[in-house]
């Protein structure tokens, strides 16, 4: 229905020609917009809803008491936060001075920006439901192994001395009497979340749109000629210092693996973009050392690395 609205918008209202790369680019950006505008509120308020039915305490509790499973559900905890990178600290931090293990904490921070309602609503409507179970998979298995890794490795010497140690915060969960409550609760994550991100959204479909119109498929094919089976690392590489919501990334990811980029290197990209950045370096400093950012950075950046792998080799089941 939206495809035939659009259609009948472009071509015969404004009456554009549908074979100039200009339509293309018109055509393609107001229907994925409003596409992804749609699924966004949709997602953003079924989740909202839900979370209004676990208390931030409850999950302090679960992390801190059930050790063995402390990683698992940090990184489910993560996944249904609404969170970037840099907008996960707080959370973070207050998770370590609440005492819950170092590992579990890394795996909600690296979980949170991978997963969130918004970018599978994304995810849905670019690349298909496969590869978006795929990715949701995969982005709580890395928040979990890599959380694991990082546990072990005794690295509470590395946190600054005040982060650690501490009473938990009294953190009191909002009460929700009756399920008008809970949708109206819906509604305000709904809208709060599309009001910050709706620009990126328009911006990385704008981009797609003039990608997918324009950059010729024999370019991307060259490009990736000369990486070969460097192009995974080389697109982590690259993704890493860059800051961008998923929002902006995700049509610019799925232009690229439409000309030709293999998935797993496109979706490295994409991970390593919403995962890491400088401005979250910068913000973990004030409970890090250096060396902890750079260990964090490097283990996460290894496991979306071989995520990449992984995904070039189901490519052929996925698509």
């Amino acid at each position: 229905m939206l495809q035939i609205g659009v259609d009948w918008l472009i071509y015969s209202l404004f009456g554009l020609n549908p074979e100039s790369k200009l339509t293309g680019v018109i055509h393609f950006f107001i229907y994925d917009s409003i596409k992804i505008l749609l699924l966004l509120v949709g997602m953003i308020f079924i989740v909202g809803i839900l979370r209004t039915f676990i208390s931030q305490d409850k999950i302090k509790e679960w992390l801190i008491q059930r050790k063995g499973m402390g990683n698992f559900y940090a990184a489910i905890f993560g996944a249904v936060t609404p969170f970037c990178s840099c907008s996960s600290i707080p959370i973070f931090l207050s998770f370590l001075k609440a005492g819950i293990p170092l590992g579990a904490t890394f795996s909600f921070l690296i979980t949170s920006p991978l997963i969130n309602e918004y970018l599978v609503a994304l995810m849905i409507g670019f690349f298909g439901w496969k590869i978006t179970a795929a990715y949701v998979v995969s982005g709580i298995v890395i928040g979990v192994v890599s959380g694991i890794i990082l546990g072990k490795m005794n690295l509470e010497k590395y946190i600054v001395a005040d982060m650690l140690n501490t009473a938990p915060e009294n953190n009191q969960s909002i009460g929700f009497n009756n399920y008008r409550s809970r949708i109206i609760f819906g509604f305000g994550e709904a809208k709060s979340i599309v009001q910050k991100i709706w620009g990126w959204v328009l911006v990385g479909v704008a981009l797609g749109a003039v990608i997918h119109n324009y950059v010729p498929q024999e370019s991307i094919g060259a490009l990736m000629r000369k990486t070969g089976i460097f192009s995974v690392p080389l697109a982590t590489l690259v993704g890493v210092p860059m800051y961008a919501s998923c929002a902006a990334i995700i049509p610019v990811a799925v232009v690229l693996f439409q000309k030709g980029i293999p998935l797993g290197t496109a979706l490295a990209f994409m991970m390593a973009v919403s995962a890491l950045s400088l401005p979250e370096a910068v913000m973990l400093r004030r409970a890090m050392t250096l060396k902890l950012i750079a260990i964090f950075f490097g283990i996460t950046s290894a496991a979306i690395i071989l995520t990449g792998y992984f995904f070039n080799v189901l490519q052929k089941l996925l698509v």
